[in-house]
């Protein structure tokens, strides 16, 4: 309503700085090229602060999980600040961005929101409706806490992002029967077995982290008894035993990987480390795998960056190793079952998109609060000054600081009434084109250009 009024202010002069999604998915990107700009967690403050050193990126957030790598930027400028987060993905990955271009999505301002709260809502993600990812948005937000980058707009963006996945599991039944990333794992191993039978088999586990809970959650409701889990220490996953009783684990640890590969049939990679732990070196001369699996050792790596070589399906008759590009063979089948409620987690989805537009809206009275504040007491501190002289120099502490807090009193009460009729909390599109008027008229009364313009100076010089 504002910008299509015939009294144009500087908001419909100036672009507002844009919001901007950018990165790789498993639906356009393979693994190869996945695996080269995931992003460690601890890595995440490093990566934010490096983006935002740039000159037309103001904040910044990441979001790499074994299915994805995406980063959200508030950007001065679209153009350049896109071209600034493609350079700094490809100098970070090694891959030339004419090759990293092909595979990568772009979304600017409503479009980028809604994407991610599709991701948060799962609606996005490999095996839809499923539930990690939520807790990974979760996990950006609280990261994005102690990040100096990570500033308002996308600490509001998250926040949304969180309440959205949060309505669309409650109040849908899309999570319904939906399984995880683990379980897709679990079910590809047990479908490629000749018996569909985990008691035929040695299981082993690489890792013993989240992934590694639910993979073995869904291994035992199949029927998997006995599991070999190796882990760098043995605490944690001595937690995850405790954790399955009815579960026979073995805990080793790393340095008998490859005795265990050698006793195992079905082995799982679910680690974070960052390097190829299985080569197919490795693996010629190793005894074959249990005549009731055929002979085939079979290796699912759900870990990104990838754990097992992909040279190991050279191995033709001995090992085939499937990643998670490989899951979307299981998850297709449950696809058409969660159409219906994901239909009506679009619906909810707009509406959360609306809020955070509203509250993003809402955002642009605070310089015309601070310039109306900064008038105030611009003519507040000339009239005191102007008072004093006149009244001499015989006035003891006490009265100085009476004349004070009469002048500072008079003035916030006099701008009480204002002031209220610029906050809002973006509650409502109504709320906030009310809020946006009262700021116009403001503006246009006690013509806070100039002071507008100061705050606006003085904000590019901290800059």
């Amino acid at each position: 309503m504002l910008r299509q009024s015939s009294n144009v202010n500087r908001y419909a002069m100036e672009a507002k700085s844009s919001i901007i999604a950018i990165g790789l998915t498993v639906h356009n990107t393979p693994v190869e090229i996945r695996e080269k700009l995931s992003i460690p967690e601890a890595e995440w403050p490093r990566a934010i602060e490096e983006l935002v050193s740039f000159p037309h990126i103001e904040e910044a957030a990441v979001l790499s999980t074994c299915n994805r790598m995406e980063l959200y930027v508030v950007a001065l400028s679209w153009h350049r600040g896109v071209r600034e987060v493609e350079e700094w993905m490809s100098r970070s990955s090694g891959i030339p961005l004419e090759e990293l271009r092909p595979h990568m999505f772009l979304f600017r301002d409503k479009d980028a929101t809604g994407h991610l709260l599709r991701v948060a809502g799962g609606l996005d993600s490999l095996v839809m409706g499923e539930g990690q990812i939520l807790a990974q948005v979760r996990q950006v937000y609280k990261v994005g806490q102690a990040c100096p980058g990570f500033g308002r707009h996308l600490n509001g963006l998250f926040k949304q992002a969180i309440t959205a996945g949060k309505r669309v599991r409650a109040e849908t039944s899309i999570a319904s029967g939906a399984v995880s990333v683990s379980s897709a794992a679990a079910e590809l191993a047990q479908l490629k077995l000749p018996s569909h039978d985990f008691a035929d088999a040695q299981v082993c586990v690489i890792g013993a982290g989240k992934m590694t809970r639910l993979l073995v959650k869904h291994l035992q409701s199949k029927g998997c008894e006995r599991v070999t889990v190796l882990n760098r220490s043995r605490p944690r996953a001595e937690a995850l035993a405790e954790e399955f009783p009815e579960v026979q684990f073995d805990i080793r640890l790393m340095p008998d990987l490859l005795e265990c590969v050698a006793a195992s049939d079905v082995i799982f990679a679910a680690s974070g480390s960052e390097e190829i732990l299985v080569h197919k070196e490795d693996l010629v001369g190793m005894p074959a795998a249990s005549v009731a699996v055929g002979g085939l050792r079979r290796f699912v790596d759900i870990s990104v960056p990838r754990n097992i070589a992909a040279s190991v399906n050279e191995l033709e008759g001995a090992a085939r190793v499937f990643n998670v590009d490989d899951l979307k063979e299981v998850v297709s089948k449950n696809k058409h079952e969660r159409r219906k409620a994901a239909a009506e987690a679009e619906g909810l989805l707009v509406e959360e998109r609306l809020n955070f537009e509203a509250w993003r809206d809402s955002l642009e009275t605070v310089p015309t609060i601070k310039a109306l504040r900064g008038m105030a007491e611009s003519i507040r501190a000339a009239e005191l000054e102007k008072a004093l002289r006149g009244l001499g120099d015989g006035l003891t502490k006490k009265q100085l600081r009476a004349v004070e807090e009469l002048s500072r009193g008079i003035m916030n009460k006099l701008l009480h009434k204002p002031m209220e009729g610029l906050r809002c909390d973006g509650a409502s599109a109504s709320a906030v084109s009310e809020t946006l008027a009262n700021m116009e008229a403001l503006e246009r009364m006690y013509c806070l250009s100039r002071f507008l313009a100061e705050g606006t100076a003085a904000g590019g010089r901290r800059r």
